[in-house]
């Protein structure tokens, strides 16, 4: 599903423009990226927690050029799933299984 579906979808089920749903949708999603930049974490009650996780400073190797490279820490954003969303997508009948090739 894109964004532009989920869109439509919120714009059907309440009966609001697409226009004023974009607007929301964009306007959430700059909240979640600048107040993670800003190094906060978002939680949201029954669906889950928007984090920050810090990666440790670590030794990579450059297999092409066959060098070693050092990491710095870092931070990466990560989202973890409520218990309740979890409990509702392994309860669904509806998700299709994994084809393995």
């Amino acid at each position: 599903m894109t964004k532009a579906e989920v869109i439509s979808e919120i714009a059907d089920k309440t009966g609001i423009e697409k226009s004023d749903v974009a607007a929301t949708v964009e306007a959430f999603f700059k909240v979640v990226k600048d107040s993670m930049a800003d190094g906060n974490n978002i939680y949201v009650r029954g669906f889950g927690s928007f984090v920050n996780k810090k990666r440790a400073k670590k030794v990579a190797r450059n297999i092409s050029k066959n060098t070693s490279i050092i990491i710095d820490e870092h931070f990466i954003p990560s989202f973890k799933p409520s218990k309740t969303f979890v409990a509702k997508i392994k309860n669904s009948k509806k998700i299709k299984e994994p084809v393995n090739s």
